[in-house]
């Protein structure tokens, strides 16, 4: 059996950080590939998976080995309060790009137009999976997979399509962007095929993304609040287009 330190730094430069327990856990549910996976405490590990995740219990089980706090900690940016990390191999640019382009398509594809915030990219992946979107495309120099984003995703990357992209390359689909100026987002059914483009939490939509957009939605808010936090307005966006949709989740 491959001793895991040394797998551990053959393999960090061309694999995903999944940076503790839920990640991992995630990652593995949605059919991640992990070569190799660590933990300070394996039998608190295991208990977490017999109480959180028993479906996983017996691949964790396999793949899961024991070193010292120390060397666990030296692998991760900040320590994880569940003592896990482990690495997986990030899917294939060509396949993402595939699913991403597929038609007809059945969930919205959610736009994030040049972030600025990993956490807040993190967050609207994981709300991306929980809905069942088709993925998440970034604009701008963010990497959305980076061990940041991947850790406020919870792992959930795995469980849709994730990809940078630039704003001429974007899937098919009706672009559907949101604006303070935009129709009020209540009076507009959005299409299961849609592509849902979001500013940066800063400046709001490139002109680019502007000029691109088939229609600009507003959401309801009121006077004098600045704006909604980004995961918010992703949030509010997709359960309003599954509230009108027939897409199972």
């Amino acid at each position: 059996m491959t001793d895991p330190v040394t797998a551990w730094h053959r393999l960090a430069g061309d694999t995903v950080l999944l940076d503790g327990f839920h990640a991992l856990k995630h990652a593995l549910r949605f059919g991640a590939e992990v070569p190799v996976a660590v933990t300070a405490d394996r039998a608190a590990a295991l208990a977490l998976a017999d109480e959180l995740a028993p479906d996983v219990r017996d691949a964790l089980d396999g793949l899961l080995s024991e070193v010292p706090h120390e060397t666990y900690a030296s692998f991760v940016p900040r320590p994880h309060p569940t003592a896990v990390a482990a690495l997986a191999v990030r899917p294939s640019r060509s396949a993402s790009l595939a699913k991403l382009a597929a038609v007809p398509r059945r969930t919205p594809v959610v736009v994030l137009d040049n972030p600025r915030n990993l956490g807040n990219a993190g967050a609207v992946i994981r709300l991306a999976a929980g809905f069942g979107a088709t993925g998440v495309v970034t604009t701008g120099s963010v990497d959305p997979w980076h061990p940041t984003v991947v850790r406020g995703g919870a792992g959930l990357h795995f469980a849709t399509t994730v990809e940078r992209l630039g704003v001429g390359e974007l899937p098919p689909g009706p672009l559907f962007a949101l604006d303070p100026e935009g129709d009020d987002i209540r009076g507009v059914k959005l299409p299961d095929d849609a592509v849902l483009a979001f500013g940066s939490e800063r400046t709001g939509l490139s002109p680019e993304l502007r000029a691109r957009a088939d229609h600009l939605l507003s959401l309801p808010m009121r006077p004098q609040v600045s704006s909604y936090n980004l995961a918010t307005s992703v949030a509010m966006t997709l359960y309003h287009w599954s509230a009108g949709s027939e897409a199972p989740l």
